[in-house]
């Protein structure tokens, strides 16, 4: 795929590499040419790509490619320069990350935000009584729970073994997956992850790897995660968008962006 091509990726849905599906399928998440500079600098360069529904798409590229830029862009923490954001075909270019968060993204971060102080249960407790309204009883009870809702949740990322413990006391790998469960008491439509296995030791990779998995395909929860452990993206994502200098360098299926040249040349240019 040509550079040109690889910007507009995913704007038409008949691009090699991107998902078929029918012109008039609104995608979950659509990029519009955009782009962000600071003092001339151009960091994110009229990114162009869409998201479908249940579609797992992985941003890779070196460091300093732009991947939290565009992450930051995507999930309103930056406003852009130009272009366009839109969930699920309304605009929220311009919308601050609460209003997006209430139409249905949600997102983590690279380092742990979790209620330290609280149970794990009483984590997710709150995340589900934020989502339906009750959150002002939460205050006025000692352990919240979030019902049947919250063990559901609890379940999927498999931490229904430590709903009593206090959050602080988990491990980095199951504070990543408590993240998780937060934001899916949400009912995102989009999730957002921003390198989840990041300070996340080898040993706890795999089973936070299949929780994000399971989230994905039983649920059919759309996700846009960036990540640097290839192993695991090339074995879940059903595309790679590549950046490289801010811009879209390549947006395919996992065995035809590792083997564009231009790809390889990004990586073994940056010393990645």
């Amino acid at each position: 795929m040509a550079p040109d091509t690889a910007k507009s990726a995913g704007a038409a849905g008949a691009a090699p590499g991107t998902a078929p599906g029918p012109d008039t399928a609104v995608p979950v998440l659509a990029l519009d040419r955009l782009r962000w500079s600071v003092g001339g600098a151009v960091i994110v360069d009229d990114v162009t790509m869409r998201v479908e529904e249940g579609e797992f798409v992985a941003l890779i590229g070196p460091n300093g490619a732009g991947k939290t830029s565009l992450f930051n862009l995507v999930s309103g923490l930056t406003r852009p320069t130009a272009g366009t954001v839109r969930l699920a075909g309304a605009d929220v270019t311009r919308h601050a990350p609460h209003r997006r968060a209430r139409l249905g993204m949600g997102r983590t971060f690279q380092t742990s935000s979790v209620f330290g102080d609280l149970t794990v249960g009483a984590n997710v407790g709150l995340a589900v009584q934020a989502r339906t309204g009750e959150s002002r009883r939460f205050w006025r009870r000692a352990t919240p729970d979030g019902g049947a809702e919250a063990t559901g949740v609890l379940d999927l990322v498999r931490l229904s073994h430590r709903a009593d413990a206090p959050a602080a006391d988990l491990s980095h790998g199951d504070k990543r997956k408590l993240e998780l469960a937060l934001l899916l008491a949400r009912r995102p439509r989009l999730i957002l992850l921003d390198e989840p296995m990041a300070g996340v030791s080898a040993g706890e990779v795999g089973e936070l790897t299949t929780v994000i998995r399971d989230v994905h395909r039983e649920q059919g929860c759309t996700v846009l995660m960036v990540e640097h452990h290839m192993e695991v993206l090339l074995d879940m994502a059903d595309r790679l968008a590549v950046m490289h200098h801010g811009a879209l360098l390549a947006l395919t299926d996992p065995d035809s962006a590792m083997a564009d040249p231009r790809v390889q040349a990004a990586y073994l240019g940056d010393g990645a």
